[in-house]
């Protein structure tokens, strides 16, 4: 079954995607809670029509995207964690804690974008990664420090 996307979904794609699912997927989950719709001839035609008007839209998006990641490129986020003399962090590093430290310096970026790799459980240079636009992902740099 084909289908168009509505809204973004982790792991299936994004926004005005055409992506072929099984059946029961998309019966039973997607069509049902509005994240998708059949792609029958006539939403095709409307999709078409709406990325023809939303081109414009789209290329702003994508060079305020590409600005921002070229802005996080040069910054680095010092996080200040609780830490034994080892080194070794009580608990782990969450996007929460990294949205936080980038929107006290005026970045603003939601914790459902950024990911981590591998867990941060130590003090050190880390990166995170954000996915700021379909086309665009920028690296966090951050420096875990242990609080005094």
């Amino acid at each position: 079954m084909e289908v168009i996307l509505i809204q973004d979904l982790a792991n299936l794609g994004f926004k005005n995607d055409i992506v072929k699912v099984r059946d029961g997927y998309g019966r039973n989950y997607l069509l049902p809670n509005k994240i998708a719709v059949i792609a029958n001839e006539s939403n095709r035609k409307q999709l078409a029509e709406n990325l023809k008007q939303q081109a414009h839209k789209q290329a702003k998006l994508l060079a305020d995207a590409q600005a921002l990641a070229a802005k996080l490129a040069e910054t680095v986020i010092t996080l200040t964690v609780k830490a034994n003399e080892d080194g070794k962090i009580f608990g782990t590093v969450t996007t929460t804690q990294i949205s936080n430290a980038l929107a006290a310096q005026e970045i603003n970026i939601d914790k459902k974008v950024i990911t981590i790799a591998e867990p941060i459980k130590a003090v050190g240079e880390h990166t995170a990664q954000a996915r700021l636009h379909r086309e665009v992902k920028a690296d966090i740099h951050l420096n875990v420090v242990a609080a005094e």
